[in-house]
């Protein structure tokens, strides 16, 4: 192994490489804990989006790790080198945060698995807020890593869920996790579901699919817009959305996770680290199935594995990098 700290680098547009980090500093601050990183997982829209597609370079992708311990610092008390540890690490072959950055992995749960408790995060934060209760009806449109990891998370927690998305092999990877009711479209036209849905989880960022949730949700529904809608898809206007909005007093609303605190917070329900910390319960459990929905790959590939994001070629969710041989 090498005593080099390495990261993948968006050196130019389009263009994804393994190189020295600009940071090759190892030893932990008095409240951190460092260490070498197992695994990271790739979140396809927003590294491919806002970074790799970006304007400035270089940059340093990243999103989800999970590192073995190595070193703490003097003031951190209850980790013990060894252990594994969850934070929202760089692509990098070495982690180093403040331990209330980071969540201990239940002992047994594998790091390729583990390191999803951060795209569960992303509509944990919906569930955390929402006003719909079990047994509710809730759609999710756009079944990419987010989506599909929301729609389990909801199926498992009580709700009646419907799942939708128009890629064939999303469709299949959806069905192999446990998704029930699997749809290549919303059924605006379904008497079981139009105007009955109380909660859509617009995860796509695709305007049409928001525009087709509002016809289907009920009056008082819900819209929590959680796919960042990162360019225009098609034509839909403003007034198509907002006569919906309008008529069916609907509620409409940002999915993003950062609407709730890092930490617990008084008079404010829930915290992104205590779902994270549910997320790695529910994995370990198996209540959430991530099984087939990755791409292991060497950090050496990454130029392949952003072309592949780029081209729509993954037969996956997301490519998740091997950092144990770096």
């Amino acid at each position: 192994m090498s005593e080099n700290i390495y990261a993948i680098t968006f050196s130019a547009r389009e263009v994804a490489e393994l190189l020295p980090a600009p940071d090759q500093v190892q030893e932990p601050q008095p409240n951190e804990i460092a260490g070498r990183t197992l695994v990271t997982l790739a979140s396809p829209g927003t590294e491919l989006n806002g970074a790799y597609l970006g304007q400035t370079f270089p940059k340093y992708p990243g999103y989800a790790a999970i590192f073995a311990v190595e070193r703490v610092g003097a003031e951190v008390e209850g980790v013990r080198v060894g252990e594994l540890r969850f934070c929202m690490g760089k692509h990098r072959s070495y982690q180093c945060f403040p331990v209330t950055e980071t969540v201990a992995v239940p002992a047994g749960l594998a790091p390729e698995r583990a390191v999803f408790t951060r795209l569960m995060g992303v509509t944990m934060a919906t569930l955390s807020t929402t006003a719909a209760r079990p047994p509710a009806l809730v759609m999710v449109t756009g079944l990419g890593p987010v989506g599909n990891l929301g729609a389990q998370i909801f199926q498992s927690c009580g709700y009646e869920v419907v799942a939708v998305d128009p890629d064939p092999t999303r469709q299949e990877l959806a069905q192999h996790v446990g998704l029930r009711r699997v749809l290549a479209s919303v059924p605006v036209d379904d008497p079981t579901i139009a105007r009955q849905v109380a909660l859509q989880l617009e995860c796509s960022g695709h305007e049409q699919a928001a525009v087709d949730g509002c016809q289907v949700l009920q009056p008082y529904g819900e819209l929590s817009q959680i796919g960042a809608p990162w360019a225009q898809r098609n034509e839909a206007t403003a007034h198509e959305l907002l006569r919906l909005v309008f008529f069916n007093y609907l509620t409409v609303r940002s999915g993003w996770e950062w609407q709730l605190p890092n930490h617990p917070t008084p008079f404010r329900r829930g915290s992104i680290f205590e779902n994270y910390a549910a997320g790695l319960q529910w994995l370990h459990e198996e209540k959430v199935k991530v099984d087939g929905l990755y791409d292991l790959m060497n950090p050496q590939q990454a130029q392949q594995a952003y072309q592949d994001i780029r081209h729509r070629r993954l037969t996956s969710l997301a490519p998740m990098f091997d950092w144990r041989n770096i």
